[in-house]
């Protein structure tokens, strides 16, 4: 979906008047400081300090937020809250949303507002506490809901009916009677979000996770299993052959299925390297396709919107965000998208092309094959192995700036975590170049707060300080290279350099990018003895590092040369060729090697690869001759058995 499209699109939701029915909660936040704690004089036990607090909407609130943020012409929201300081806090939250209120019951007696306190020390939160378990919903408070939905399908264009707390619908004659509108104003769009009801509800459109549309077709999912692609697809057609209304389900990182009378839309979930907190996203969801529908958007297209607001939305922490319509055209610019998670996930289900170690994981790019006349390389891992462990290089360089003073101090439980989100973190951005790495240090430093933001460095400190620490390591394999003590094949890939003059060979016009500095990179492939076959087309970081990125090199090629998309091969083993490989149209292999060896797989390096679109993933080059075969010679008929 291009930028025009869905300029349209948010446009066309302007005109749109929407209700929102659903247990309206309100979320607190207390950031705890243990710096400030003290024993109290009075009862003598220690008292926790609260740094900061805040408070969002949550549940169906949430909604109407995520609503409120692409700007419909009307909000009216139906429901209950308690006659409490945390039902004054959010309906006054909700008023300054420009929500129309007049249907948000105060249940004076036996209800409490759905409140939800998150407290938050070092980053990590503590069990929260919960207020509004214990509630029972009047049948005077279920007969004033009952008058707002029905005037809201007299008037509006859409109802989002939206149930999240447990026993929040107290009263089955509630159900009843709200299937009877249902049915009365079945040419209206009613968007069903339930948790524990969908089953209850008839003549809706449904948005469901893919547990819940698992669970309407009898089949009961662990809350920690997954459920497969292939298996939502079944699903969800079985839902809408029922009910003959359409059907959407959000897969998290899958992205969003849509099913409707035109068939099944299936849009692959983003690519996101930031931190993410996945609460709410389901909210943005529902609020972006019930919109779309009401301003006579199709299904499909619903769901490409929806997954863009929700990509949004989960990158903001410690809040249920939202998504204006801004941020979704920003991040749909230049989307990377996850391909094939449940495969990645999954080696088992690996296909390989017969009497080779080469997993095909698109069988349709067979039929591209036959056509290369441009290849790009990356670098590091692909073709050399000089800066094999630079991973391991980077790690320390990245705790010591996250913790600074506190390095040596830090209890071994809080250092483990915030291990395991710098891994996390460094195998996201392999193959980006350095500086953006560093940028993204940079904003991890700031946010775990262990050092002064006077001592923060800017990411051209951080890079100087890790770029130090590897070219110890290099130089010194530099040297022993430059000695004749090692020689070329001692670090580069196995069959790697045969395997770019076979290339040259047969006319393939070969270039070079990589997210190392651009120097380094040419130094390097001089020294290694192939840097001649590139003819000098070896492109890599530069000091403005806004002038030179993997995309650019591949957008200029296609440019210069008028390229269709099965004219260019891109190599690498890491996420960012990849993924500029398969958004080009091109054939992209993945490079799963293992870089201590130089040949065989590293199986790590697998699922990111998969997820990022590699067609094709190889471990080395030691088959370079099958390979060629592959990519030249061989049909698609012939190749799988």
């Amino acid at each position: 979906m291009d930028q025009s499209r869905i300029s349209a699109i948010l446009e066309k939701i302007k005109a749109v008047k929407i209700a929102v029915y659903g247990d309206f909660c309100l979320d607190a936040y207390w950031i705890m400081d243990q710096r400030g704690s003290e024993v109290s004089i009075e009862t003598g036990l220690p008292a926790e300090a609260v740094a900061s607090h805040y408070y969002s909407l949550g549940g169906a609130a949430n909604v109407v937020a995520n609503l409120a943020a692409l700007e419909p012409a009307q909000i009216k929201v139906i429901g209950v809250v308690g006659d409490d300081l945390h039902g004054r806090e959010l309906t006054a939250q909700l008023r300054a949303l420009g929500a129309n209120t007049d249907h948000l019951v105060v249940q004076e007696e036996n209800f409490n507002t759905y409140s939800y306190l998150k407290r938050y020390t070092d980053g990590k939160e503590a069990p929260r506490i919960d207020f509004g378990v214990y509630n029972q919903r009047s049948e005077e408070t279920d007969r004033g809901i009952l008058a707002g939905l029905e005037l809201a399908l007299e008037s509006y264009d859409a109802l989002i009916f939206n149930q999240q707390v447990l026993g929040s619908i107290t009263n089955d004659r509630f159900i009843e009677a709200a299937n009877a509108l249902f049915q009365r104003y079945d040419h209206k769009i009613i968007m069903l979000d339930s948790r524990h009801f969908n089953d209850r509800f008839q003549g809706t459109c449904l948005k469901a996770n893919e547990k819940e549309i698992a669970a309407l077709n009898g089949v009961l999912v662990e809350p920690s299993a997954t459920v497969l692609i292939k298996d939502v697809l079944q699903y969800g057609q079985a839902v809408f052959a029922q009910s003959q209304k359409p059907v959407f389900v959000t897969c998290g990182a899958r992205g969003i299925r849509a099913f409707d009378a035109a068939g099944v839309h299936e849009v692959p979930g983003l690519q996101l390297t930031a931190k993410l907190d996945t609460v709410g996203a389901g909210d943005t969801a529902i609020s972006a396709i019930t919109l779309c529908l009401a301003a006579g958007i199709a299904p499909g297209e619903a769901a490409e919107l929806a997954n863009f607001a929700s990509a949004v939305t989960v990158q903001k922490l410690f809040r249920t965000g939202t998504a204006s319509g801004e941020e979704i055209l920003a991040i749909s610019q230049a989307p990377d998208y996850n391909f094939q998670v449940d495969l990645a996930n999954n080696p088992r289900e690996a296909v390989y092309v017969p009497g080779t170690e080469f997993e095909l994981c698109d069988p349709a790019i067979l039929e591209q094959l036959g056509h290369i006349k441009y290849a790009v390389f990356d670098h590091d891992g692909t073709i050399s192995t000089l800066r094999e462990g630079w991973e391991e290089v980077m790690e320390p360089v990245m705790m010591k700036a996250i913790l600074g003073d506190q390095y040596d101090q830090v209890d071994q439980g809080t250092f483990a975590s915030l291990l395991e989100d710098v891994r996390d973190f460094i195998n996201k951005t392999t193959g980006i170049q350095t500086i953006y790495q560093m940028d993204g240090l940079a904003q991890m430093v700031r946010e775990f707060g262990y050092v002064p933001e006077d001592q923060v460095l800017d990411k051209f400190q951080y890079k100087q300080i890790y770029n130090d620490a590897l070219m110890e390591q290099v130089d010194q394999r530099m040297n022993k290279r430059l000695s004749g003590e090692l020689g070329t094949e001692d670090y580069t890939l196995k069959g790697a350099v045969d395997f770019l003059r076979a290339l040259k060979a047969r006319g393939v016009e070969l270039y070079l990018a990589s997210g190392t500095d651009v120097d380094d990179v040419i130094n390097e492939a001089r020294v290694l003895g192939y840097a001649d076959l590139f003819e000098g087309k070896i492109y890599g970081a530069l000091r403005d590092y806004t002038k030179f990125s993997k995309r650019m090199v591949i957008e200029k090629i296609i440019a210069d040369n008028q390229l269709e998309g099965k004219e260019l091969m891109v190599l690498g083993d890491g996420p960012d060729e990849i993924r500029e490989g398969r958004r080009s149209g091109g054939v992209a292999i993945g490079i799963i090697s293992n870089e201590v060896r130089r040949y065989g797989p590293n199986l790590a390096k697998r699922p990111r690869l998969v997820r990022a679109g590699a067609h094709l993933i190889i471990p080395d080059f030691s088959q370079g001759e099958q390979l060629l075969n592959l990519l030249f010679e061989k049909k698609a008929t012939n190749v799988l058995v």
